[in-house]
């Protein structure tokens, strides 16, 4: 039966801390409740308008403290094997939307599953890693994504997503272009079973090498996974311990002209040249020379290890969080001409 909770506190909800109150909180616990959930909504006096957000850890997400009315928590559990191709090169594996992102992944490893090493501890559930269609040292999640199980929320139709369908780009797919109306149910992942490491992430490749691994020693796949949860827990807050959103903006994709006009002024701007010709920046390199690195801004600043984090220190409401974005936006516009996007989604 569909747990329906009345004036919700979201604060604990949602990695950032931030105040907020839902007049309804549905906790969706498998894909009948999904089914009841969105009988609920048509049956709104709002109707489909009455859903103010789909919620999965929180973890991407900037609260702006109004209350909202109806809030969904995917909370489906579920992992298995599906099965194998009869080359025997991969492996289809299924998990609920509502599975915790890491111990979904280690989960995998555990058993003898590699692929998804490099996406280790990254905070969220699956359910939400194609939304945002997460990514870190050299992997996107859309890589290992064969299809996904999605609910139509406004006609209650189940819908099955191939990987093209979902239109996925970088930290984005149709999910995030079309808020509330989809919740995802379970996503299946295919898996190689000729498993090559993906380690030329810089950092990633550094740290493998402290460790003592090279081309001709290289790691097992849990052992990338540990050298990745080492980097994330060096440099990356824990949100129990501060709270925050992960990393609050994208790394910028500009035109090559651009880049190289830029170059010339900082010959020490990492860049990443792309597919289409475009150069990837690092938004934290950009943030951090304009001083922001270790800035306090009231309650909220940046984190004094990595400039890409935007922590609450106690306190913050949404508005504070959106101030400091823009001071930071407008600071990385007027040193570089580039303009930084927000990963979060504003609610």
């Amino acid at each position: 039966m569909l747990c329906v909770q009345t004036d919700a506190d979201l604060a604990a909800l949602n990695t950032f801390a931030l105040p907020a109150r839902a007049r309804r909180l549905l906790r969706v616990r498998s894909l009948e409740e999904a089914r009841q959930a969105q009988a609920f909504l048509a049956n709104h006096p709002k109707g489909f308008s009455g859903l103010s957000l789909i919620l999965g850890g929180g973890s991407n997400l900037v609260l702006r403290g109004k209350p909202l009315d109806t809030v969904l928590k995917a909370e489906i559990p579920g992992r298995r094997r599906l099965d194998e191709t009869e080359d025997k090169a991969s492996l289809l594996i299924e998990a609920g939307a509502g599975e915790n992102w890491h111990g979904f992944v280690r989960w995998t490893l555990g058993q003898g599953w590699p692929g998804l090493e490099n996406l280790s501890l990254i905070p969220g559930t699956v359910g939400a890693a194609p939304v945002q269609n997460i990514g870190a040292y050299g992997l996107e999640v859309a890589e290992r994504i064969e299809s996904l199980d999605a609910l139509d929320l406004i006609n209650g139709e189940l819908e099955q997503f191939d990987v093209s369908a979902c239109q996925f780009g970088y930290r984005d797919s149709i999910f995030k272009h079309q808020p509330g109306r989809w919740l995802i149910t379970a996503v299946r992942f295919r898996l190689p079973r000729r498993w090559q490491p993906i380690t030329h992430y810089g950092e990633l490749t550094h740290e493998l090498a402290g460790r003592g691994f090279s081309d001709s020693a290289p790691p097992s796949p849990l052992q990338i996974s540990d050298a990745v949860i080492a980097l994330r827990q060096r440099k990356l807050p824990d949100p129990a311990e501060l709270s925050n959103a992960g990393s609050f903006f994208k790394n910028p994709v500009i035109e090559a002209g651009q880049c190289a006009a830029l170059l010339a002024a900082h010959p020490d701007l990492p860049h990443h040249p792309q597919p289409d010709g475009r150069e990837k920046l690092s938004a934290g390199w950009l943030i951090e020379q304009c001083g922001w690195k270790g800035r306090r801004f009231g309650p909220v600043g940046c984190h004094a290890q990595h400039a890409l984090i935007l922590v609450n220190h106690g306190g913050a409401i949404g508005a504070d969080v959106l101030r400091l974005a823009k001071s930071i936006q407008d600071d990385v516009f007027r040193r570089f001409g580039v303009e930084l996007e927000p990963e979060p989604v504003f609610i």
